[in-house]
């Protein structure tokens, strides 16, 4: 039975949908702090984000299935009647394929498989008329221009109206797209190709998929993050299991128990393998470059990595999956929620937190595979902090920074589809649910599709995909569904004892025992006077842009943030340099006024491709330096910590120009002195130099053993003591630092996520 507390916090999640109907109908998303609907276009841009958006009503469709499972079947039939009535896909609109595709017509096959249960149930649905499913083949084919390439990769956007080589399409530019981006449309595609009768979808999944593993680095079997779309060239070579390329792995396993086609098996083991060997360093999973995959490419790992260790459960990898789930649990114990990435060291690197589900989805397959209760605990914690920590009066906003608790006006439509779904099931058994579970494999958003589709439609046709002969040994489990029984042979407490072994790798939850003071010359801190909180990463430090023209006189500087790459201000002068806008203003194309560039310091927006391209564009335009601004509205440097713009996964030797970031409040004071007085001249430079600023006076730090005396005159104010005590627990303080070297240092960088470094 579902836990009545846990049931009620469940009943509060999902009151979501009500007040989106409430609220935001029929716009795609639900502003859960403004209480109205996020209609695209009307509301400042968000870049990327803004792809998912396509006027169609997002959060109703991928919600459709999520109603079935909770047993609310006449909310179904009217949500149904809704879409079917109001949602239209001719749109002048360009969207992510990916998204639209994971989203909408997965959402829609998610439900129309559902109404066609229920309808040949013959208790409610008799008027239904296939008519979601008409809907997703229309949607597939206004897709399918996206795939017009010489390659066979997609495009990474489409516009529904115009498709992608159109002069009105306002896409087919594009040059590059994600891993991910391209390999996750065969679970959608192959579906609709089947229940539909139309070969064309699957086919061109099929051949994305197969231009992917035929570029796979055949020394290592491992991919990159970033491709070129028309030549199949790399752009981004390096290689893990997170954001750019995740759902791609995911999908090649489920493909193969979609659609029963070993040949998707055959690749996902020999990556498996590979991943295994190179990116798996348990709990850790780390990236590293796909030629030389001995080298890891950067000391974090992204949020998005959680669903591994659900896919390792498919793969009956059960040790593993458990050790990198306790890890990604200790991280979320340490900050109420997964950043959006972290450092090996556990601290955070990219704060925001946009309730993404991965989490919870591992958590259910775990708790499905193990039985083991422990998992409906941690499934608890979700739902507690969810309510604790993002429930706002209109649904639950995403958190902008998990240091701060500040909230974004954000729910992303996979909040109910996934994050909820999974929480649903975890708590439910399965005589509670109107289907049998098992019969149906989660897409990456989370919908059913029945794992009947392998056998009662037709394959694709033109299915000449070769199985290759395997370099690796198959094991138990590498062509069947992993057995609980063979996994936990009359041994209930497997998992326990792997999780053991990571309790305390955070460095919480640590109990203190008292014993004996038996060993000499062991010595704990005892802090006489706090000076600061010790911070949750590696101080970031802060730079200033100080407006040095009349009227401003040095008077006006404001806080910004550095890079990781370019010059290093800390080091080196930059010296007084005047401002000029880029054109375009985000420096993703061409740029439009290098002449007017030349000898000054570009501005450019955050958004739409990466910190590292937009300098290299305005570099070679022959901009000395660059200030980016934040699309996003309303940031300011008082309400979020600074961060470190990261590069992207390419070298960066070749920028060579000093860049600082500026947060929305502090970008609008600087555009505003342009627009107003023409001609700005700026100095960029550490704060701690900051012009015409009285430098702060330095603190002494003194260390004396507890037995000796304070000379006199050292108890100044300047001066602050810490005294060694001996300590009563010198045991296992030894024993401790033993388990936790390298485990609970901070030397690592910690920027906060950068979303243009990820899809």
């Amino acid at each position: 039975m579902c836990l009545l507390l846990i049931c009620y916090h469940l009943r509060g999640i999902f009151s979501s949908p009500i007040l989106f109907q409430d609220y935001a109908y029929p716009a795609d998303e639900l502003m859960p702090l403004s209480c109205r609907g996020r209609v695209r276009g009307l509301e400042p841009n968000r870049g990327d984000i803004d792809d998912s958006l396509g006027k169609f009503s997002l959060t109703l469709i991928d919600t459709l299935d999520t109603l079935v499972l909770l047993n609310k079947l006449d909310e179904f039939e009217e949500a149904v009647k809704k879409t079917v009535q109001d949602v239209r896909f001719d749109n002048d609109i360009v969207v992510s394929v990916f998204e639209t595709n994971i989203r909408v017509l997965g959402g829609l096959l998610g439900a129309h498989v559902m109404a066609d249960v229920l309808k040949q149930r013959g208790e409610r649905m008799q008027w239904y008329r296939d008519e979601l499913l008409h809907m997703a083949k229309e949607l597939g084919y206004r897709l399918l221009p996206a795939f017009n390439t010489t390659s066979g990769l997609p495009y990474p956007r489409v516009n529904l109206r115009y498709g992608v080589v159109s002069p009105l399409s306002r896409t087919g530019t594009e040059s590059d797209t994600c891993t991910a981006c391209a390999g996750t449309m065969i679970l959608e595609f192959a579906a609709l190709s089947r229940l539909s009768g139309d070969p064309i979808f699957e086919e061109h999944a099929r051949k994305a998929m197969d231009v992917l593993w035929e570029k796979r680095q055949r020394g290592s079997d491992l991919v990159g993050t970033v491709i070129n779309i028309h030549n199949g060239d790399w752009v981004r070579r390096d290689s893990g299991v997170g954001a750019g390329i995740d759902s791609y792995y995911e999908y090649l396993m489920k493909a193969y128990i979609l659609l029963g086609d070993k040949v998707y098996l055959d690749r996902f083991n020999t990556h498996y393998s590979a991943i295994m060997k190179y990116i798996s360093q348990p709990p850790l999973l780390l990236n590293v470059h796909m030629h030389n995959p001995t080298v890891n490419v950067r000391s974090w790992m992204d949020s998005l990595l959680a669903f591994f260790p659900g896919l390792q459960v498919l793969r009956g990898d059960l040790k593993p999956a458990i050790e990198t789930h306790e890890m990604l649990y200790q991280v979320t114990k340490q900050h109420n929620f997964l950043p959006e990435a972290f450092t090996t060291e556990f601290r955070v690197h990219w704060g925001q937190h946009p309730l993404r589900p991965e989490f919870a989805e591992s958590t259910y397959f775990l708790y499905k595979a193990t039985g083991d209760p422990y998992y409906l605990k941690v499934g608890q914690s979700i739902v507690e902090k969810l309510n604790t920590h993002a429930r706002v009066p209109c649904g639950f906003a995403a958190v902008q920074d998990v240091r701060t608790g500040t909230h974004e006006d954000r729910m992303d439509s996979f909040f109910l589809a996934e994050m909820f779904k999974y929480l649903y099931l975890l708590f439910s058994e399965k005589t509670q649910l109107p289907i049998d579970i098992d019969d149906y494999i989660f897409t990456t958003e989370a919908h059913l599709l029945p794992v009947s589709l392998s056998t009662t439609q037709a394959s694709c046709h033109t299915n000449n995909t070769v199985r290759e002969p395997q370099a690796h040994k198959d094991d138990l489990f590498s062509y069947s569904c992993p057995s609980a029984q063979t996994l936990f042979p009359n041994n209930p407490t497997f998992a326990k004892t792997i999780r053991d072994s990571y309790k305390y790798l955070t460095g919480l939850g640590r109990t203190q025992h008292s014993s004996p003071d038996s060993q000499k010359g062991v010595y704990k801190l005892k802090l006489v006077a706090e000076v600061s909180q010790t911070p949750e990463h590696e101080e970031v430090v802060a730079l200033i842009v100080q407006l040095i023209s009349p009227p401003f006189l040095g008077r006006t500087a404001l806080t910004a943030g550095p890079a990781k790459f370019g010059k290093d201000l800390t080091k080196q002068e930059h010296g007084v340099s005047s401002i000029v806008k880029s054109v375009p203003y985000t420096a993703c194309g061409p740029i439009e006024n290098a002449v007017e560039l030349q000898g000054h310091i570009a501005l450019a927006l955050r958004g739409d491709c990466m910190f590292a391209a937009k300098a290299r564009r305005l570099q070679e335009a022959g901009a000395t330096g660059v200030i980016f601004i934040d699309h996003r509205e309303g940031s300011s440097s008082a309400e979020t910590p600074l961060f470190q713009m990261v590069g992207d996964g390419e070298p960066t030797d070749d920028i060579t120009v000093p860049l600082v970031f500026l947060f929305s409040k502090e970008g609008a004071t600087l555009t505003a002195a342009l627009q107003e007085h023409h001609n700005v001249d700026v100095l960029l430079l550490p704060k701690e130099k900051q012009i015409g600023k009285e430098k702060p006076e330095k603190l002494n730090i003194k260390f004396r053993l507890a037995k000796e005396e304070f000379a006199e005159g050292e108890m100044e104010s300047t001066t602050i003591h810490l005294v060694l005590e001996q300590s009563e627990t010198a045991t296992e303080m030894n024993t401790e630092a033993t388990s936790l070297t390298g485990k609970n240092q901070e030397t690592c960088s910690s920027p906060q996520k950068d979303p243009e470094s990820s899809p």
